[in-house]
């Protein structure tokens, strides 16, 4: 008997059967052999052929995306020119603050760009949108730490007394990093974890985000907290900055911290406030998600996403009516980019006719367009990713409540945890009201929102918890009003150093860039405001209502059969 190998109906050999095949062996056994007059590239050949596949299955486009050499290149530039005005600009408003350490910082910031872009090339990894968000996010974890040091450093070095700290400089500076230590790991440990269940769990973009996101927080923190001390430390130790302490940063306290400490602020009396305001923001973003929607991108509901280039400006109602006449009266038509001259179309029909239907209508009505970008994601991916996203974005949240509840008591992490979640609902509200799509890089943006807030939030909590633990008896309410009063400057600086970079993404990169810069803009405001206006007044009523309990005093301890304490 003959059987026949048959590969997309033609048939690659037809080899007699000479002996018997076991029932279920077949070829895969390893039981059955093709002999004849083959030479050696005709054997390979027919290998080939057999392993190439010998089932009619079909192929189903899953996931497609093509931008346009144009777009490319202008997304790379902009990205590129955003990224070192805005570390320039961040660099400068350190050494201004900080002046020798700030300048010290710039310097391992730079370092820190070298380390993450050198592991990113050592893994192949490739550089998208939402790794650009982690990248960003870990540029703040590195300012931040500095940031949080230097201030530390100028509170130990007005304590030890202008002539103590003089005369040894690094004195301050090593307490400072040694009293830091504990905010910065538990905001890094927060994020790390968030990042790798992200990577666990998300799939496409959103893991990449996971990966930077590990990779940048990595090299921060080597850089903060080693390269910069090595380079403190040895700079402190020249004869001409300990004649000159100006210099070092650490000689005053700076202009807005002595005016905190001259009135410090009463913002937990108004809690109540703070809640009604917060409550009100909710509402209006729920308002949003509620009456005008969320639109959920082409990457978490499939459909074919396509930008194009016109010739001339182009209305949007026009394009609208064209596209509805060309028979998709459901998409979602927007007039971007330079004069109204880019038009976005997202619908839901993913094949090749439909593009071209529509190439067609706005052509008609636009002139000759081109595409600049395609992005095309079958339904079964597009479930599949919103489902991985939501499940690696609950896990992260679950993950740091988990981690900040083992960290400080319970009512810190719930009070960290709810102004975090509403940070999110105010940015989700935010992108509802004005209509822009909730696409990977908005996950990529609501994701790095969510470190800020954590780790800002962790800041004040712990400084909290330390003022609680020398034994103050002063309410718990003037507490909190002392730990804000010690912390908005970090808060006012590290924000800044975040700001100047998104600002320049927000005006620099163009339509790719505007959704994310514009988000991270919002969520960065609110993780500050939520921080100050809600985790703490949150965390005094909590505390207020499930005290801590006393610790119970501990049992001497005998080695004496006389009942004698040791």
């Amino acid at each position: 008997r003959r059987v026949a190998i048959v590969l997309d109906d033609r048939i690659v050999s037809a080899p007699a059967v000479q002996a018997g095949v076991t029932c279920g062996a077949g070829i895969a056994g390893g039981s059955t052999q093709i002999t004849g007059g083959f030479s050696a590239e005709e054997a390979r050949d027919l290998a080939a052929l057999v392993e190439g596949g010998a089932l009619p299955l079909p192929v189903t486009t899953l996931e497609q995306s093509t931008v346009g050499p144009t777009l490319g290149a202008d997304a790379i530039r902009a990205s590129a020119l955003a990224a070192v005005i805005g570390l320039a600009c961040t660099g400068v408003f350190v050494i201004v603050v900080y002046r020798l350490l700030g300048l010290l910082a710039t310097v391992a910031l730079l370092l820190y760009g070298l380390l993450s872009y050198a592991a990113v090339v050592a893994l192949g990894a490739t550089l998208t949108l939402p790794g650009l968000a982690g990248f960003v996010l870990a540029v703040g974890i590195a300012v931040d730490a500095n940031v949080l040091v230097f201030e530390r450093a100028r509170e130990e070095y007005a304590a030890l007394g202008r002539t103590t700290a003089v005369r040894d400089p690094r004195r301050p500076l090593a307490t400072a990093f040694a009293k830091a230590w504990s905010a910065v790991a538990d905001s890094n440990v927060t994020t790390l974890l968030a990042a790798g269940l992200l990577f666990a769990f998300a799939t496409g973009p959103v893991k990449g985000f996971g990966v930077t996101l590990a990779l940048g927080v990595l090299a921060s923190m080597v850089t903060a907290m080693v390269i910069t001390r090595l380079l403190a430390d040895a700079a402190l130790a020249l004869p001409a900055v300990r004649r000159r302490p100006a210099l070092t940063g650490m000689a005053g306290l700076g202009r807005l911290r002595t005016r905190l400490a001259r009135r410090a602020p009463r913002l937990m009396v108004h809690r109540r406030r703070w809640y009604t305001v917060s409550t009100v923001l909710l509402l209006v973003a729920l308002a949003g998600i509620g009456v005008r929607g969320v639109q959920l991108g082409v990457e978490f509901t499939g459909g074919r996403d396509v930008q194009y280039a016109a010739t001339r400006p182009v209305d949007a109602d026009a394009a609208r009516a064209a596209v509805a006449a060309a028979g998709f009266p459901d998409a979602v038509v927007q007039a971007t980019g330079d004069g109204g001259r880019d038009v976005t179309v997202r619908v839901a029909e993913t094949d090749d006719s439909a593009q071209r239907r529509i190439t067609e209508a706005l052509t008609k009505t636009a002139g000759p367009v081109t595409v600049e970008r395609d992005d095309l994601v079958g339904p079964s991916l597009g479930g599949e990713l919103r489902t991985h996203a939501l499940l690696a974005l609950g896990l992260a949240v679950a993950a740091q409540l988990a981690y900040l509840s083992v960290r400080f008591r319970w009512t810190y992490a719930a009070a960290a945890v709810v102004a975090m979640a509403q940070d999110v609902l105010l940015v989700v509200g935010l992108f509802a009201w004005l209509g822009k799509p909730v696409d990977s890089v908005f996950l990529a943006a609501l994701l790095t929102v969510v470190g800020y807030s954590v780790n800002d939030s962790v800041v004040v909590l712990d400084r909290l918890r330390e003022i609680r633990r020398t034994g103050t008896r002063l309410p718990l309410a003037d507490l909190a009003d002392r730990a804000v009063a010690q912390t908005l400057p970090r808060t006012v600086n590290t924000g800044m150093g975040a700001l100047f970079v998104l600002a320049a993404l927000a005006v620099l990169g163009g339509d790719t860039l505007t959704d994310f810069s514009v988000a991270l803009l919002a969520g960065v405001v609110l993780g500050m405001a939520s921080t100050v206006f809600t985790a703490l007044p949150l965390t005094v009523t909590l505390e207020s209502r499930a005290p801590k309990p006393p610790a119970r005093p501990a049992k001497p301890r005998t080695s004496d059969p006389t009942g004698a304490v040791v």
